[in-house]
């Protein structure tokens, strides 16, 4: 028999070195131990109402499993390379310490769908984690655009000056995009909570569960309904590392127009102390390190979905080792993604945003163009010839060194008969925003109603879970 292990009765040597190393995956997955034994407690509750195993079994289980969870926490617990995984270390300490009921706590499940049930309790946990810590983030930005509601800044698109827009429509441009993550993460939440214990290895059990039992003990919403597909599936796993990567883009996104605008070129915010480095040669360098970090870890959460995928793409059903390989992944992806947003909070919170150089840089590039064209399609003018018009004046701006901005009527009314006097607040960038009348824009009354709604999202969402 393979010595310590609780598979080896119909071995007769022992694992080789390289055997073991490959095998054993405790080093990583003891993270595991608080879902494992919370999932242990339940399966023994369920055999013991069976009548699968005694009452008093299920009592020393339980009691054991408890003590167990405790030494782990306080760091007692003494792991073993030799037994592989979380759960035969577990299982081995029961029973030690409880003699054969901590034998019989296997009946009627496998690692197989133990691990399953093991990391879909992970997921949900972390996923709802991951839920807190955007809601604050989104609870932040929703603060900063209300207290920059008068803030007008450029718009970009290709990185050109292209509309005025206010910098609180920029924020919560960024907090409708974690919106959607909230709603990607409680689906990979929902995705993972189909019981998927009490299948066994792949083609069910030799025993009269009752996995229903199961489910309202551990708060799934159903059990998963082909023993052969539960032990083979890691959809949920996916659904939660595709959330992470597309939450670790958003964030990248906007830790580049971070990093774009503490510049000196820009100068539209200042990063606080605690979240920027010096460099070790130039002294007078303020460098904007935690949202570089923050952006290079978006490539480190696609690595781990795509980890993942290649795992899975040519694996035949049912269980085979190489989902071994699932665990890392998903501990890397979870742990980035909290880290990434503690790290956006904490540069949010302090930044000092520099509302006169932003209203300095939206006297630029003509930003006001579209505001004219717009003008002259209400004068009557169709919008092609008003768009041509509109073009005309900027390249004879461009051609004759002149602003924009601060061209004479007189110049304007030789484009077309129908600009008048009004022309010149048309085309002011700081009555630009207000102009705009369409649901969503960045006019005050719709930047305040989407600061409204997401406020009003978030409170049911915290009154659901309260």
């Amino acid at each position: 028999m393979a010595k310590g292990k609780l598979w080896g009765g119909r071995f007769d040597g022992t694992s080789s070195e390289v055997t073991e190393r490959l095998s054993s995956s405790i080093d990583y997955d003891k993270r595991l131990f608080r879902q494992d034994i919370r999932g242990s407690i339940a399966h023994a509750r369920m055999l013991a109402r069976q009548e699968i195993i005694s009452k008093e079994d299920f009592t020393a289980i339980e009691k054991g499993l408890t003590e167990i969870r405790g030494m782990i926490e306080n760091g007692t617990f003494e792991f073993s390379a030799a037994l592989e995984d979380i759960h035969m270390n577990i299982e081995s300490k029961l029973t030690e310490m409880i003699g054969d009921a901590g034998k019989r706590l296997h009946t009627a499940r496998s690692r197989n769908d133990q691990v399953a049930l093991d990391i879909r309790l992970y997921l949900r946990d972390e996923g709802e984690h991951i839920i807190s810590r955007i809601e604050a983030f989104v609870e932040l930005l929703a603060l900063i655009a209300d207290q920059n509601i008068e803030t007008v800044m450029p718009g970009y698109t290709h990185m050109q000056i292209a509309q005025p827009v206010r910098l609180s429509q920029h924020m919560l441009a960024h907090a409708w995009s974690l919106m959607r993550d909230r709603r990607r993460f409680q689906f990979a939440i929902d995705s993972a909570s189909s019981l998927p214990l009490g299948v066994g290895a792949l083609a069910g059990v030799n025993y009269q569960n009752d996995r229903e039992f199961v489910m309202n003990e551990l708060s799934f919403s159903s059990i998963t309904p082909n023993s052969m597909d539960t032990t083979a599936d890691r959809d949920f796993a996916l659904d939660f590392l595709y959330s992470c990567a597309v939450l670790g883009m958003h964030l990248s996104r906007f830790c580049e127009e971070l990093v774009l605008w503490s510049t000196s070129e820009f100068s539209f915010i200042k990063l606080s102390d605690r979240v920027t480095t010096g460099s070790s040669i130039m002294p007078q360098k303020r460098n904007p390190d935690l949202a570089e970090l923050i952006r290079g870890k978006s490539g480190r959460l696609y690595g781990d979905l795509i980890s993942l995928l290649t795992v899975m793409k040519g694996l035949p059903l049912t269980y085979n080792r190489d989902l071994q390989e699932d665990k890392e992944p998903l501990f890397d992806a979870a742990d980035t993604v909290l880290l990434s947003l503690d790290g956006m909070i904490e540069m949010l919170k302090d930044a000092k945003f520099n509302s006169e150089r932003m209203k300095k840089a939206v006297f630029g590039n003509f930003s006001t163009a579209t505001d004219f064209a717009d003008y002259l399609v209400k004068k009557g003018v169709p919008f092609r010839q008003s768009h041509e018009i509109s073009g005309s004046v900027v390249r004879y701006c461009e051609k004759e060194g002149k602003d924009f901005f601060t061209l004479p009527v007189e110049e304007f009314k030789k484009f077309s008969d129908v600009i008048g006097d009004d022309v010149l607040e048309v085309i002011n960038p700081l009555s630009s925003t207000e102009r705009k009348l369409s649901a969503g824009s960045t006019s005050v009354r719709e930047v305040k109603k989407q600061i409204e709604d997401i406020r009003k999202i978030l409170k049911n969402s915290l009154d659901t879970l309260g």
